[in-house]
């Protein structure tokens, strides 16, 4: 481990060097690129200068204890060693999950999409809920904003559809885990004899791609315009602002329509339809080299019921992983990180259980 680390912070001075350069930093994309791989870098390098200096206190606590006369110095380094043996073994499952090749569109921002599945309005009423969930997320994450992209109201309240954009640091990382199939079980507002409910919404979390990521060819876009539906002020509703792009090869299809602008809504919508068309490839990509591995985490299926609220017991269930809290409230205003950190546990174990059969 200790020369895959050292390994690390050798690329680390050396990416520091190059971000000096003239050509780099008049580069705007190799800077920025180099400027990523320089932040992730540091973070390593950082635990590496704790994890050394552990090991040489530890070095110093045991030639003390092999050495020294003096009965209170070599007590003193005892006791020294039984706290910095624990701290040691600490550091170094840090710096082995540090370790771990991380998803290269952890970083990136990401393009939530909930949609209401079965059930009628009350599926568009979670959806609701479920938009009202994130937002409260995404409001306790330091840095993160909310964009809304598209939506479609429910007739009974909720969404159809809702579409935003989030931005700030490590969004896909922590969004990722949530894409899939949300179950509700509850009563419904609407329902007269008391009787439990069971209706679904999908959530997809996309990683948004850059021009540099996928390159879309225009001339395979259909573009439309249209007026804006739904409440909006002066001229949403009376001119051509919204944009709807259909992809002709691969048939997607993505709508804006909540900027006044039809240039911002067109540049929304075609982020839509990049991130959309990079996570198909990336899909493609990934049962290429690993089509036999299921996968307990991301997966990309969103087929499969990922997680069940039900409203009578208070309970929520992630089935990816048995995980089960009994504070529903709670987890619908918006805390939601003890899920997302129990399925990075889990997606790491298999990431490092692979490693090791690998290895083997």
């Amino acid at each position: 481990m200790l020369e895959q680390l050292e390994a690390i912070r050798e690329r680390y001075e050396e990416v520091s060097q190059q971000m000096t350069m003239p050509e780099i930093v008049s580069d705007m994309t190799k800077f920025t690129r180099l400027s990523k791989e320089y932040k992730d870098l540091e973070k390593i390098v950082n635990q590496l200068k704790v994890y050394k200096n552990i090991l040489s206190n530890i070095e110093g606590a045991k030639d003390i204890i092999a050495n020294e006369k003096d009965e209170d110095m070599r007590e003193m380094a005892k006791e020294e060693l039984d706290s910095l043996t624990p701290q040691r073994d600490e550091m170094e499952a840090i710096l082995k999950e540090m370790l771990i090749p991380k998803d290269p569109n952890d970083s990136k921002n990401v393009i939530l999409e909930i949609r209401a599945g079965t059930g009628g309005d009350e599926a568009s009423i979670f959806a609701g809920d479920l938009f009202r969930m994130y937002q409260r997320f995404i409001e306790k994450q330091s840095g993160w904003r909310m964009t809304l992209l598209d939506h479609n109201e429910g007739t009974a309240g909720g969404y159809k559809e809702i579409v935003v954009q989030v931005e700030g640091e490590d969004v896909y990382g922590k969004l990722k885990y949530e894409s899939g199939v949300h179950r509700v079980q509850r009563v419904p507002a609407t329902e007269s004899q008391g009787r439990v409910h069971t209706s679904a919404a999908t959530v997809a979390a996309l990683p948004e791609a850059d021009e540099v990521d996928l390159t879309i060819n225009m001339n395979d876009v259909r573009i439309d315009t249209f007026c804006s539906s739904g409440a909006g002020g002066q001229s949403v509703n009376t001119t051509y602002s919204a944009v709807r792009m259909v992809h002709i090869p691969s048939g997607i299809t993505v709508s804006c329509q909540d900027e006044r602008s039809q240039i911002k809504n067109r540049e929304k919508a075609l982020s839509v339809l990049r991130s959309r068309l990079y996570e198909m490839e990336m899909t493609k990509h990934n049962d290429a080299i690993s089509a036999e591995r299921k996968g307990l985490i991301g997966n990309g299926d969103r087929s499969d019921k990922i997680r069940t609220y039900n409203y009578a017991q208070s309970r929520v269930t992630d089935h990816r992983i048995g995980y089960t809290v009994y504070n529903l409230p709670t987890v619908m205003e918006g805390e939601i990180g003890g899920f997302i950190e129990q399925l990075r546990m889990a997606d790491n174990a298999e990431k490092m259980k692979e490693g090791a059969m690998a290895v083997a």
